[in-house]
């Protein structure tokens, strides 16, 4: 057993590599810049964790997700791997301690968000760390081209100069070929080497319901597909609204998304995770770091913005290899709605400019000043003050943040944290001297670990249970002992952040590119009109369209999916029955057809052409109106 497999196994139990991973691990170690290409739960974490653990030194893991790295963290430490996080909204002492602890304490992961990259105190002590690697999860990140842009992730390349030699390794799962070759180019690849894991799930059935009743459709499927699962809706309120339905209809379900507090979303995923609620019905806000190998459907109850996002998320069902569903709910309102969509996702210019100046004015900050600052945001506070639309707002903020002005984060919810900041010695002469707070220290001391060498999580609840007190009295006593110079208190608090990644600007020095502002907004047109492509499509494979947008172009038919189970149930071969439909297409586009006469004006048997047409008339593909003229349903954004 070589090297990596005996840490794979001695650390996560495995006896045996997923595909391609020890190829990418082989490659990182030899020193080359590596691109790796693998479907959401394809194990591309330990693609970096092993060879890091390989090798002496320490790895820094560059993602955006706070979440996320949280949770990565927290399963590093339970398999006995030192691992410290470094986000945005912690504060500088919990930062000096985190970086302290990374230089001189033997880390072997420190995980990062990306605009930490270019902070002067994270730039100083990273050169006093030995870096092996630099990895970067969620590449597509960098890319103008990718579906989720951060302009943050531009530092990336300007902090791997710190560290010459130092190979890095990129991590996407959603990446076309133009975003790959992107993303080389921006991390600046000392040569390209792509891998990639191919994006085919055989045990995966991809289906595309057209239907005008989606929760009837929804409340069927559920009947004829066991197990748990998830529903993936666009908002907030109709992910309560589809819940209630489910619950009304007998479906142990339950809804999920950002605006719930912390402890709730927490149960509900907990519920969920162990089986004791059948299906979760959430905002894209949930599934990024879950690990629940037997989600048995993913069903899309709205259409989502790209493709991408698709596969990503669909890609959540069936990771244990068995027979799983991915299930789109199409009809003709998705279209509607996303002309909708693309006129409130890029707000007016003037709009932006307003509401950049309106952040200004919220925090107070002064022309010229307030780079690098954070600041908790209330989005629905700022919206109500200076009388503007909530998702004006959101959209017109996202616009400054592609272009790279400030940066708006999802909600943080940190737990209370203390540190001890006084030796033992000088701690026990404390207690000896202040016996009002001994036992309340010594209830510190005993309850929490690791409280002298960093910052500790507690609770003040709990430790109100124990003391048989109130929270208020716990809370008085930890400032009390902060004050007094014994520890670093920093209580709990949850909340969105702005962070200013520059200084705030007059209105004649704002500038939005309105060049960038069109190509983007056309790129995000582009993404729409592939997924209503998708949705629409009657005659290619839902695995081979999906395939060959993310590079593969030589993929078989799947014989699984909707389209292609219902070449077979016509009797006739989807070569056939695309032929069919193309020469159906053909005839409608010239001019208004009756369907009798479009059945004479076909180049194929009457009997075949009238089974291709009902069944285009049944699933909505083409419709026929009053006047009996035969139309071709197509979906354009």
């Amino acid at each position: 057993m070589n090297k990596y497999s005996q840490i794979l196994n001695r650390y996560w139990g495995y006896q045996s590599f997923k595909p391609k991973q020890e190829e990418i691990i082989r490659s990182v170690a030899s020193g080359r810049d590596t691109l790796a290409l693998m479907p959401t739960g394809g194990g591309k974490s330990l693609t970096f964790q092993v060879p890091s653990l390989a090798t002496d030194g320490i790895c820094v893991v560059v993602t955006p997700l706070i979440a996320l790295m949280r949770d990565q963290v927290e399963n590093l430490i339970k398999r006995g791997i030192k691992a410290q996080a470094i986000f945005s909204g912690m504060s500088r002492a919990e930062i000096d301690v985190a970086l302290d602890n990374c230089v001189y304490g033997e880390f072997k992961f420190i995980y990062v968000s990306p605009e930490r990259l270019a902070t002067e105190i994270f730039r100083e002590r990273v050169k006093k760390m030995k870096i092996n690697l630099i990895a970067v999860d969620e590449a597509h990140c960098i890319s103008q081209w990718g579906y989720d842009f951060r302009p943050s992730y531009l530092k990336i390349a300007e902090f791997r100069e710190l560290l010459p030699g130092v190979p890095i390794l990129a991590l996407t799962a959603t990446a076309t070929s133009d975003v790959a070759r992107d993303i080389m180019e921006k991390l600046q690849f000392s040569s390209p080497n792509l891998i990639r894991v191919s994006f085919e799930r055989k045990n995966l059935h991809y289906l595309v319901n057209v239907t005008e009743d989606k929760h009837r459709q929804l409340l069927n499927l559920l009947h004829k597909i066991p197990g748990s699962g998830i529903v993936y809706a666009r908002n907030r309120r109709k992910t309560a609204e589809i819940a209630s339905f489910l619950s009304n209809n007998k479906i142990i379900a339950d809804y999920y998304h950002a605006g719930l507090g912390s402890e709730i979303r927490t149960m509900k995923q907990n519920e969920w995770m162990s089986g004791k609620t059948r299906v979760i019905v959430a905002t894209n806000a949930f599934g990024m770091g879950i690990d629940k190998a037997d989600v048995r459907f993913v069903v899309h109850f709205d259409m989502p913005d790209s493709l991408e996002a698709y596969f990503q998320e669909a890609g959540r069902a069936g990771r244990d290899g068995k027979i799983s569903f991915a299930v789109l709910l199409y009809n003709e309102s998705d279209r509607v709605n996303a002309d909708k969509r693309l006129v409130l996702r890029f707000p007016d210019i003037k709009v932006i400019r307003q509401v950049y100046q309106a952040v200004g004015s919220y925090f107070q900050i002064p022309f010229g000043g307030g780079k690098g600052s954070v600041f908790d945001f209330n989005i629905m506070d700022f919206a109500s003050r200076y009388k503007l639309s909530l998702m004006t707002c959101y959209y017109s903020l996202k616009v400054l943040e592609e272009e790279g002005y400030l940066e708006l984060t999802d909600e943080i919810n940190s737990p209370s944290k203390i540190h001890f900041t006084v030796s033992r010695e000088d701690l026990y002469r404390f207690q000896v001297a202040n016996e009002a707070f001994d036992g309340f220290i010594k209830l510190l001391l005993r309850t929490y670990s690791g409280v002298f060498s960093g910052f500790s999580a507690i609770d003040e609840e709990f430790l109100a249970r124990k003391t048989s007190s109130s929270r208020d009295l716990v809370y008085q006593y930890l400032v009390r002992l902060s004050k007094l110079k014994i520890i670093r208190y920093i209580p709990r608090r949850k909340s969105p952040l702005i962070i200013m990644n520059t200084e705030r600007l007059d209105e004649q020095s704002l500038y939005i590119s309105s060049s960038n502002y069109f190509e983007r907004k056309e790129r995000y047109l582009s993404k729409i009109r592939s997924v209503c492509s998708y949705a629409s499509e009657s005659g290619r494979c839902r695995s081979v369209i999906l395939l060959s947008y993310f590079g593969e172009k030589d993929a078989e038919k799947c014989g699984n999916c909707d389209v292609c189970t219902k070449n077979n149930e016509l009797d006739m071969s989807q070569y056939e029955f695309d032929l069919i439909t193309e020469n159906i297409r053909e005839v409608i586009k010239h001019g208004n057809v009756m369907t009798d006469e479009l059945i004479g004006m076909m180049n194929y048997p009457a009997d075949k052409s009238i089974t291709v047409i009902r069944w285009l008339l049944d699933n909505g593909k083409i419709k026929q109106g009053p006047d009996g003229i035969i139309k071709w349903r197509a979906c354009q954004a």
